[in-house]
């Protein structure tokens, strides 16, 4: 009888490119900019990202875009974002019932700490000239900086799995 040994390398295959982006920009305001340089076309997705951590969950915005002609799919991703968890004071009196909010900043990528959102084009097996995609969205003002993202460098794989 022969044995089949399945490969898990084989499923480890990254096949996304990641632009990390560095902006003051809400959200919506991003997606906007983005759809005027680049011939996409990126719309509020229903399915939010969420991710849990030890502080509370957090839900990150998505914008998704799928190229049909070229089989693309383009996600523009929020990596921070603000919980406001409620605490009560441990050393409050027996009479008081005093309450304080704290506010939280979670990250989608925790060690990618000062960026802001990133672009994640999927299936990105065709050759793309990401380069110029990175000078188009340079122009735009609010962006202060853009760059790609060593995917083996990221410790937190699965949170872009979605």
């Amino acid at each position: 009888m022969a044995i089949h040994r399945l490969d898990l390398d084989e499923f480890d295959e990254i096949d996304y490119y990641l632009l990390a982006i560095h902006t003051s920009l809400e959200d919506y305001r991003l997606a906007y900019f983005i759809n005027q340089k680049l011939p996409i076309n990126l719309s509020k997705s229903k399915n939010e990202i969420h991710a849990q951590t030890k502080e509370g969950e957090a839900s990150f915005s998505r914008f998704y875009y799928y190229d049909t002609e070229k089989a693309l799919s383009w996600n523009l991703i929020q990596n921070k974002n603000e919980i406001i968890s409620v605490s009560t004071n441990d050393f409050q009196n027996l009479f008081s019932n005093e309450t304080s909010e704290v506010s939280t900043t979670i990250r989608l990528l925790p060690e990618f700490k000062k960026v802001d959102f990133f672009l994640k084009i999927d299936n990105s097996d065709e050759a793309m000239n990401f380069s110029e995609i990175q000078q188009k969205l340079n122009t735009i003002e609010s962006i202060a900086a853009i760059y790609a993202v060593d995917t083996n460098k990221i410790k937190s794989k699965n949170n872009l799995i979605f």
